[in-house]
C-alpha cells in the first residue's frame, strides 16, 4: 500500500489524516479508524510514560532519556535561570527509514 503525502491537505501528517487513510485504504468505518489510531498512540504513550523504549521495526526507536538539572539563562534578560531535571523522548530513525528518506530527497 503506497501512501503519498501529496494526498494530504497540509504538509503535516495528523491523526485525523491517518484515520482517513485507514478508512480509504483498508475499509474500516471512520469511527473504527479513529479508535485504532487513538489506541496505537495511547499504547505508545503508555510505554514511554512508564519508562519503556518503543521500537518499531523499519521505522525507528523512541527512547526516554533523563536529563539532569543544569544552569541556563533567560535569553531576553540574560538572567541565570536553573533548568530542572526532566525526562525527554528521543527518536532515532532506523537505517531503512533513513534510506527511504534519502531516496525520496534524491528523486525530487
Amino acid at each position: 500500500m503506497e501512501l503519498g503525502l501529496e494526498s494530504l491537505e497540509s504538509p503535516a501528517l495528523t491523526k485525523a489524516a491517518l484515520a482517513d487513510m485507514l478508512y480509504d485504504n483498508i475499509g474500516l468505518n471512520k469511527r473504527e479508524a479513529k479508535d485504532m489510531v487513538d489506541a496505537l498512540f495511547d499504547i505508545i504513550t503508555g510505554h514511554l510514560v512508564s519508562g519503556d523504549d518503543v521500537k518499531i521495526t523499519g521505522f525507528g526507536n523512541f527512547q526516554i532519556r533523563s536529563k539532569s538539572s543544569r544552569p541556563g539563562r533567560n535569553p531576553r534578560t540574560g538572567e541565570p535561570v536553573p533548568i530542572e531535571a526532566r525526562r525527554v523522548v528521543t527518536f532515532h530513525a532506523s537505517p531503512k527509514l533513513k534510506e527511504q528518506v534519502q531516496a525520496g530527497v534524491l528523486t525530487l
